[in-house]
């Protein structure tokens, strides 16, 4: 019978990616969600029966145990940009973790792969950052030949930052933005997933993995790059972070007033702290090219799913065309 993973939070952004190839690697795959009818087209990576989704809460034990039964491998993909309601930072990240990695060890599951992010740092303060770092604690305790990935900004076609930005500049003259002048070094998410990969079929030595894309660009050239390929002209504003505090707190209040009814996840004061600070790669860290992966730019790839948002969409080359004939 083929070798088992389980992958919490599996169906997510970057867990798909990681289930998809290993199912093509001839892996058994369970993907551990919280809603399963969410979570269907998983099954699709596969054979029929190669990849099912199951239920489990993280916050639970036996839920996460019996979700890595008779496994032979375990990825922690589960983590969250912003709280919300019963998803807290230290509940998620930190405890969540802790308690995946500690009945990975009581079950004898030899290998585990956990996402963690660059800026990881217990004394940060950013919950984010430092629940992320309290995870990573956790995980070692338990798991010390843990492999874990701290990736900066990860792109793809289902990414929240380019779609998000992309999807504004069709309704408003204005981007504004906080940190534009932190700087990034985007990675793209099969990239991670490759590198989750090797860790959980053993090709990656035990340790922790900066991931990185091959190119550092500040945030504002990140949005002047995504309007160029979707070849609209919008006015990027650098919002000073004093701003940006009076708009997270506005945006805060709305959700406490709307009983939970709007719900906050497009600016928080946590988010200001970690977009004040560069996420990139430190130097002589393990990276993706000491997996022996060579990283994909972003050019290689933006195109691919950003063409939605141009003016006339996929035919916006043939519109153009035809505008270049008429007037010639």
């Amino acid at each position: 019978m083929s070798r088992l993973v389980t992958i919490y939070g599996g169906s997510g952004f970057i867990g798909r990616y990681i289930a998809r190839r290993m199912s093509r690697r001839g892996w058994r795959v369970r993907v551990a969600v919280r809603n399963t009818n969410d979570a269907g087209f998983v099954r699709t990576y596969g054979v029929v029966g190669q990849v099912v989704p199951v239920f489990c809460n993280i916050l639970d034990d036996a839920s996460v145990a019996a979700a890595m039964h008779d496994s032979d491998a375990v990825v922690n993909c589960v983590g969250i940009l912003s709280e919300w309601r019963s998803n807290r930072f230290d509940a998620i990240q930190a405890e969540g973790a802790g308690r995946i990695a500690r009945i990975a060890a009581e079950q004898g599951i030899p290998r585990m792969v956990h996402i963690s992010a660059i800026g990881a740092d217990p004394e940060s303060r950013s919950d984010y950052a430092r629940t992320k770092a309290m995870g990573e604690e956790a995980v070692l305790r338990h798991m010390p030949d843990t492999v874990i990935l701290r990736p900066s900004l990860v792109f793809g076609p289902e990414d929240r930052l380019f779609n998000r930005f992309a999807t504004m500049s069709r309704l408003s003259p204005v981007l504004p933005i906080a940190g534009g002048k932190s700087r990034f070094q985007p990675v793209y998410v099969d990239d991670v997933a490759a590198a989750a990969e090797k860790g959980a079929i053993g090709e990656a030595g035990a340790g922790i993995y900066e991931l990185g894309g091959p190119e550092v660009t500040t945030f504002r050239e990140l949005m002047e790059r995504m309007l160029t390929i979707i070849r609209r002209r919008r006015m990027i504003v650098n919002l000073p972070f004093w701003l940006g505090r009076v708009i997270a707190a506005g945006l805060s209040v709305l959700q406490w007033v709307s009983f939970g009814l709007f719900r906050n996840d497009t600016l928080t004061f946590d988010q200001l702290r970690n977009l004040a600070r560069d996420n990139v790669v430190g130097e002589g860290s393990n990276s993706l090219r000491t997996l022996g992966i060579r990283p994909t730019p972003m050019q290689a790839v933006l195109p691919e799913y950003l063409w939605r948002f141009r003016r006339g969409g996929q035919y916006a080359d043939l519109h153009a065309s035809t505008r270049d004939q008429l007037s010639g």
